[in-house]
């Protein structure tokens, strides 16, 4: 799939139409797309994002969900995004359009598709999708306008890009080291979703789903009274918990949109009292505001970082019984295994004094009972000292066994000792880390109420007032959101315990002759899906671990940094883990990496995730070449982006981010160079030659 045009409307600071040709030539993959700060490089990349995914757009980047709250809304965000100098003309209305080649639709042969999103300013309500298949509307949409909207963005995610995994394709390359740098849980599962996504592994648990779903429908038809009754009520049960999760689902993000405009409205009141105080610059409140929605953020974080230790914290202060634990299993491991042994040379000995008891009676003479004993006793022990290292259950004879152990329970108690070994460390440091954001964020919090308490006419004591009911309706959204969190948790418990409530009853449920035939067929099929999975999975770690172990040895100037990748897929595919070990077999802490080196980490793995992916999607990389140093820009250059996508455009800035001797690295593989011009209010494209690219961005800055 390959992006042919993009248009773009009075978007922002592009006036009037402004089309751009991104189609690649051949092997000449590579587009530049390049001005000077301000001109609308960072607005280009956000306006794809917005055409593709409108209001949804923040689950993509964080950058695009903060921008968002801190306009006080999509509505507020997206609304000022009419072009100045076409509103000051009257127009209302801007628009962003798309247009892809090589689109795979089934039953539906096509030659492009056309996406436009466009607002009006005007009516100031939602953004309106069209969907052009070869220039025309198709019948693929139909009902309501509400329902085809609902059917057109879904059409986005199933056919074009999904959004889950369009961060790996949309990434400003001096943030993508936030890959490297996953520190909580819902970090972790939010890329790890995205991985199973990119890996192809979801799909396949859906299709098992579906498959479990007929089978169900055929048992259930099949039932006796009792057990159809209860069939359907555990039926009844699991859609109505799901319905009520997706209805809390539904009415968390409304109390989110609902919180961040009440904040974005708290700001503004806390701005008026500052003023009123003047006790406070306005920059210098700006300042302030900024730095405390980074320590929130940040405060968030790390808390849900500490969450998933508060689980270790009792195994921690039972340090001493967990040492004699590990003592006890060492010596229980010991007693089996010498008592095994014991056992089998007890055997091979009786076996030897056996034969040659029997060779005795061959003698002519006879041999003292004492002397036989002696020799008797004398074999026993050279042969434990001479051929099993003088095995002794002497030193067991008042050993008793406690805990009887397997080897998979001892092994998963291991792990779990190195797991607070190792998390001795970070938990310290991420204690030491909350304990400093918490102390920052209450002076910055204190300098901005004692900035608001200056000024006392009943003006401000009005804002004030307003103020705090915000904050305290600010307050109580988070509560709610909380409780329905808490809610969602405990509903999707008890799904699971249901479904495998259901799960027992259908195997017990006797289907009818008619649908024996497909309900064996469903079983077969669902038993195959599921060894497939555990196939699958391990040969995509395998293969997904190789790939980046190859990529990163290739991309590091370090010869010597990584030596091994492990990927670990857990659960349904929602568990990813990214192990990077060094040449001394000790696993590599990222936080040790220089950024440079994170960055390359970043591109090694959105490299080797496109390898693993079907999806064919250009990359589109803002500000290519921060943090490198001179060879890791080579390597980036002449390994990296030439080869991650069939289609990529690269947004540089000339001579700071990408050098004219950095850029004859990649100017053979050059398909299109676009400069971009400001002037009279508004940017646009100017297409020159890949050849005279810096000749060209020389002359038009000596003209500027």
């Amino acid at each position: 799939m390959n992006i042919r045009e993009i248009e773009l409307n009075n978007f922002r600071i592009y006036k009037g139409r402004n089309k751009i040709n991104l189609s690649p030539n051949g092997d000449r993959n590579i587009i530049i797309v390049s001005g000077n700060n301000g001109f609308g490089k960072t607005t280009f990349l956000m306006s794809l994002v917005w055409c593709l995914y409108g209001k949804n757009m923040g689950k993509v980047d964080e950058l695009y969900r903060k921008e968002i709250d801190e306009k006080g809304g999509y509505s507020k965000y997206i609304g000022n995004s009419l072009n100045f100098e076409a509103q000051k003309i009257g127009e209302t209305r801007f628009s962003v359009a798309v247009t892809f080649t090589d689109v795979e639709i089934p039953d539906t042969p096509c030659t492009e598709i056309t996406i436009v999103r466009s607002y009006d300013s005007a009516t100031n309500y939602d953004d309106e999708l069209e969907i052009l298949i070869d220039g025309r509307k198709n019948d693929l949409f139909t009902g309501t306008k509400e329902e085809i909207a609902k059917e057109e963005e879904i059409f986005i995610r199933d056919y074009i890009l999904p959004i889950e995994i369009a961060k790996f394709f949309f990434f400003d390359a001096e943030k993508i080291v936030s890959f490297a740098q996953i520190n909580t849980p819902e970090q972790r599962k939010e890329l790890s979703l995205a991985y199973s996504q990119v890996l192809g592994i979801q799909k396949y648990e859906d299709l098992k789903s579906e498959l479990v779903r007929i089978q169900d429908d055929y048992r259930r038809s099949a039932a006796k009274p009792q057990e159809k009754r209860e069939f359907n009520g555990l039926i009844i049960e699991i859609d109505s918990k799901e319905e009520t999760i997706e209805r809390l689902t539904e009415e968390i993000v409304n109390l989110e949109d609902d919180r961040v405009i009440k904040r974005h409205e708290s700001a503004e009141l806390q701005s008026k009292l500052i003023r009123e105080g003047d006790l406070m610059s306005v920059d210098e409140l700006e300042r302030l505001n900024i730095r405390r929605n980074e320590l929130n953020t940040s405060l968030k974080d790390t808390e849900e970082g500490l969450k998933d230790f508060y689980s270790l914290i009792p195994f921690g202060l039972s340090g001493n019984l967990l040492a004699e634990l590990v003592s006890q299993l060492d010596t229980e491991k010991a007693y089996k295994q010498n008592k095994l042994q014991l056992e089998g040379v007890n055997d091979k000995t009786d076996v030897i004094l056996g034969d040659i008891e029997e060779a005795k009676k061959k003698l002519y003479f006879p041999i003292d009972i004492k002397a036989r004993d002696f020799y008797e006793t004398q074999i026993r022990q050279l042969i434990k000292k001479h051929f099993y290292n003088g095995l002794d259950d002497s030193k067991f004879e008042h050993f008793s066994i406690l805990h009887d152990f397997s080897q998979g329970q001892t092994e998963e108690f291991m792990r779990l000792i190195m797991k607070i070994k190792d998390g001795k460390s970070s938990f310290e440091s991420l204690l030491n880390k909350y304990t400093k954001l918490k102390a920052e964020l209450y002076t910055i919090e204190k300098s901005i109420r004692e900035a608001e308490k200056k000024a006392e006419s009943d003006y401000v004591q009005n804002l004030r007032t307003r103020k705090e009911k915000l904050d305290r309706e600010i307050d109580s959204i988070g509560e709610k959101i909380g409780n329905k969190q808490q809610e969602i948790e405990s509903l999707k418990e008890q799904v699971i315990a249901h479904k495998k409530q259901k799960e027992i009853l259908s195997k017990k449920i006797e289907v009818s002759e008619q649908n024996r035939a497909v309900d064996n067929e469903a079983t077969r099929l669902i038993h195959t899906i599921q060894k497939f999975l555990i196939r699958f999975k391990d040969e995509k770690k395998k293969a997904l671990a190789k790939k980046l172990e190859t990529k990163l040895q290739s991309y590091l100037h370090k010869t010597n940094l990584v030596k091994k990748v492990i990927v670990d897929i857990n659960g349904n595919g929602d568990d990813v883990d990214i192990s990077l070990f060094g040449y001394d077999d000790r696993k590599i802490d990222n936080s040790i990496l220089s950024m440079g080196e994170r960055q390359m980490f970043a591109s090694a793995l959105l490299s080797a995730l496109v390898d693993e992916t079907e999806i064919e999607f250009p990359v589109f990389i803002d500000s290519p070449m921060q943090k490198f140093d001179p060879l890791h820009t080579k390597n980036v250059l002449t390994k990296f982006y030439p080869n991650v996508s069939n289609q990529v455009i690269l947004f540089p800035l000339l001579k700071k981010e990408l050098t004219e001797d950095e850029y004859r690295y990649i100017q053979p593989i050059v398909s299109k160079s676009y400069l971009i011009n400001n002037e009279k209010g508004g940017s646009h494209f100017i297409e020159v030659k890949p050849e005279n690219l810096f000749e060209e961005y020389n002359n038009s800055e000596n003209a500027n």
